[in-house]
């Protein structure tokens, strides 16, 4: 499991015409099953991705792609997680 973190950078006026490409990349994580959950960091400093993959090479390829990294719009900071107690509603997330 990994959090992935998007905060703004140097190049963030660049963001509007980038926003579709980055939608389409959230887009098919989530279609692809990688991404769980995804979302602003506030106030207005990036945005937040809860990831699943089978190792973190996969992940880092994945943000890789997304133009916001690709244009040094955003930093990514990838934080692995190793869920060891989880709510019920998160019961499937637990190994």
């Amino acid at each position: 499991m990994f959090v992935v973190l998007l905060r703004f950078a140097a190049n963030r006026a660049a963001a509007p015409r980038l926003m579709d490409g980055h939608n389409a990349w959230l887009r098919k994580g989530f279609d692809e099953g990688s991404f769980l959950l995804a979302g602003g960091i506030e106030p207005k400093a990036g945005g937040a991705i809860l990831a699943t993959a089978a190792s973190r090479a996969e992940v880092e390829a994945r943000v890789a792609e997304d133009p916001f990294v690709a244009k040094g719009v955003v930093a990514a900071e990838i934080i692995e997680i190793a869920p060891g107690r989880t709510d019920c509603r998160l019961s499937f997330l637990a190994a």
